[in-house]
């Protein structure tokens, strides 16, 4: 009996040791290998004055680690935070994280100092750095609702690509009045998503202040006089979107949207509105035009 004691007492000391050992790593918890870390930046905040962190994409989120610090988007700007701190010289550390639009995750330790190093930091886009082969290795891999299964990462190069090769894929859609013409140069498809590469063109001397673009289904019937019994379909992601076009200049965008079919009986419009102003482009899409849309099966990127 009094060896079972002993072998027992001895079991708990070394189940005592291993834990300690493992140090907050018990049971069937396991240390993350380093590899799947994303490591920290590190940046100094005060009291008195505001660091601003620019981004390379749209910040969607932020998430601070105490209230020791302040931070959010600055006014006016999707891809500027600014951070502060709460509590004149805070002891230690704090932490805040980032993640934009493009699906990009930022993860930052904060400590205080009288006067920062950096008072405006630019996150320069590592897709420019990156090999942005194999998605595996990269910290882009946050997913949004918006995009079903698709990797915002990959929206974006795709958007990228579509941008950069400049092809007209679609020669008869297009409408002009009033000194702009606006035009579909193609559509193009990749799992569940449909992108639209738009091209406006001011030939008039006056700029253009894009109101909103609108993507809407309506019935064939009604597309010309009036909206009832229309769908609304907004996109979810676009690049290269500049709201003021100016006079003599020419404006290309890549709009992405959820995956969509058209019923024989009704059809997309397309409407571009302008602010304050009559030049509204309007541009009938047909069913077919949707089904012939160009499968992207293999985005090359160099």
């Amino acid at each position: 009996m009094k060896k079972l004691i002993i072998m027992f007492a001895l079991l708990l000391g070394v189940v005592s040791m291993k834990a300690q050992s493992n140090d907050l790593y018990q049971g069937i918890t396991k240390k993350l290998p380093y590899r799947q870390m994303v490591t920290p930046y590190g940046v100094q905040v005060t009291f008195s004055k505001t660091v601003h962190i620019i981004f390379p994409s749209a910040v969607k989120y932020v998430d601070l680690g105490s209230n020791y610090i302040i931070a959010g988007k600055a006014d006016g700007a999707e891809n500027v935070v600014r951070v502060k701190a709460t509590t004149e010289g805070f002891p230690g550390e704090t932490n805040f994280s980032v993640i934009c639009e493009d699906g990009s995750f930022y993860s930052f330790n904060a400590k205080y100092a009288h006067e920062p190093e950096m008072l405006n930091i630019e996150m320069k886009d590592f897709l420019e750095n990156e090999d942005t082969t194999d998605f595996s290795h990269t910290r882009m891999n946050i997913y949004f609702r918006e995009l079903g299964n698709e990797s915002p990462l990959l929206v974006k190069l795709i958007m990228q690509s579509i941008y950069k090769n400049n092809d007209r894929e679609i020669k008869h859609l297009g409408c002009k009045r009033f000194g702009v013409q606006f035009l579909v140069k193609g559509i193009y498809s990749h799992n569940g998503l449909f992108y639209f590469h738009t091209q406006t063109k001011n030939s008039s001397n006056v700029p253009f202040d894009t109101d909103f673009i609108r993507f809407k289904i309506v019935d064939k019937k009604v597309a010309k006089r009036t909206a009832i019994q229309e769908t609304v379909i907004d996109p979810v992601r676009s690049y290269n979107e500049i709201l003021v076009i100016g006079g003599k200049s020419t404006v290309r965008t890549v709009y992405t949207v959820p995956q969509f079919t058209i019923p024989d009986d009704k059809i997309l419009v397309i409407e571009l509105v302008e602010k304050n102003g009559g030049r509204h482009q309007t541009i009938r899409v047909e069913n077919s035009d949707i089904v012939a849309a160009k499968v992207i099966n293999e985005l090359k990127i160099k």
